[in-house]
């Protein structure tokens, strides 16, 4: 049981490095290539930076803490299956604007500890979802002039 920190961050990194890999990949395959470039530089950072902590991992060289506990699991479980509904459908199928602003309330609405029976709390969550979408769009839209996934809602 004392090594399961470290086999954790294999695993973990593991995934992460194949994710990177599958993402590069994909950025790479696509066409018309000047409309992929900032994902093609993102993502090859990305790849480089999993497989390096993989194999620190691997080696034995990281430092790892006391890992991931169940009712630290169960607490990120919510989170990361909206994040998988999101990835795999949501973006797609809403659209990457749409998708993103329900997913980040969704999210935010989840974590953030301010009671729920407070309505300055549900605008303040509705206010800084609006905020955060404004910088998304602002980055995405205006200033990367990157392609995001669309349809309803675009």
């Amino acid at each position: 049981m004392t090594d399961l920190p470290r086999t954790q961050h294999i695993v973990a990194s593991g995934l992460i490095a194949g994710v990177g890999l599958s993402v590069a990949y994909v950025s790479f395959t696509q066409e018309p290539a000047g409309a992929f470039v900032f994902p093609r530089l993102i993502s090859s950072v990305f790849a480089v930076l999993a497989i390096w902590t993989f194999i620190k991992a691997l080696l034995g060289r990281t430092k790892v803490g006391a890992g991931i506990s169940g009712t630290e699991m169960r607490n990120m479980a919510p989170g990361l299956a909206i994040a998988i509904i999101y990835i795999f459908w949501a973006a797609k199928a809403l659209g990457f604007y749409t998708a993103t602003t329900l997913t980040f309330f969704i999210l935010l609405t989840l974590y953030d500890p301010a009671p729920h029976g407070d309505a300055r709390t549900w605008i303040k969550r509705v206010l800084i979802t609006a905020g955060f979408m404004a910088v998304m769009y602002g980055l995405f839209a205006l200033l990367l002039n990157v392609f995001t996934p669309k349809e309803i809602f675009s």
